[in-house]
């Protein structure tokens, strides 16, 4: 599991395990209406005993709630996953893919969430989609504004950077963690400029690749609820290869590519 994370509330998250059992998914209207937008809700079996999903019940800042997907090891392959909150404008957060080397999986990342929400993840295996979460208080998170200034976040879009972490020895080989982060503001279109008070355009990362070496880590399709300057944390079976390549795509049509040296590999 995952030891640390940027941000201090997912540290207490994993500092106590019982903290994860005081916010299950709750029932609600919302998703009754959208639900079979994203599935075929009769067929979803529950995910408990295949994954854990880690949630504040309490954010500290609803702009940057930390959420993390972690399995046991030796767990089924989970090739895909979903990640929806309910009550967002745009209730899709992130649409991920997952190679091989990722399983089992073990990744963290921050979305925005608008109102006290269900967070929910669908992830699909070979037999079949399960569904676990945990519901958040937060509010205000899509509209909350930006923490950098406008022209300083354009000129340093794109910026990426890379942070390892130690090895670890499981079933499934020697598995390693990284962290990568991406400078973007994100925008959900849902702020407003703080001088003008125009709302802003909405302008965020719609797809991130992750590759070592040639072997694809994970793909995301995102949308307006991962936070801004996203950061995924993970953990992933080394294949050897002495560099991740990243490719950010933005609705800008902008394309940020890089490729980040391990220096695990030196």
């Amino acid at each position: 599991m995952l030891k640390q994370f940027l941000i201090a509330p997912l540290l207490a998250l994993a500092a106590t395990g019982a903290v994860a059992q005081d916010n299950p998914l709750t029932e609600s209207a919302t998703w009754a209406e959208l639900g079979n937008d994203f599935i075929d809700v009769a067929t979803v079996q529950d995910g408990a005993n295949l994954f854990t999903v880690s949630a504040p019940y309490r954010a500290h800042d609803a702009a940057t709630v930390p959420v993390a997907i972690t399995q046991a090891d030796g767990a089924p392959l989970i090739h895909s996953a979903l990640v929806i909150i309910d009550e967002n404008p745009a209730p899709l957060a992130a649409a991920f893919t997952f190679g091989e080397a990722m399983t089992p999986l073990d990744l963290a990342f921050r979305v925005r969430v608008n109102q006290y929400s269900n967070l929910r993840v669908i992830a699909n295996t070979a037999s079949g989609s399960f569904m676990a979460g945990r519901f958040v208080k937060a509010s205000g998170g899509c509209s909350a504004p930006a923490s950098r200034d406008p022209q300083m976040a354009l000129d340093t879009m794109g910026e990426m950077r890379l942070r390892e972490f130690d090895q670890t020895a499981s079933a499934s080989g020697q598995r390693r963690e990284a962290q990568i982060m991406i400078r973007h503001p994100n925008y959900s279109g849902l702020q407003r400029d703080q001088i003008t008070q125009l709302f802003i355009r909405a302008h965020f990362i719609d797809t991130l690749e992750v590759y070592q070496g040639d072997d694809m880590l994970f793909r995301m399709e995102g949308g307006i609820s991962i936070s801004e300057n996203p950061v995924f944390r993970f953990s992933y079976r080394d294949n050897g290869a002495a560099t991740f390549h990243i490719r950010a795509h933005d609705t800008a049509g902008n394309l940020f590519e890089q490729s980040l040296h391990k220096a695990s590999a030196s």
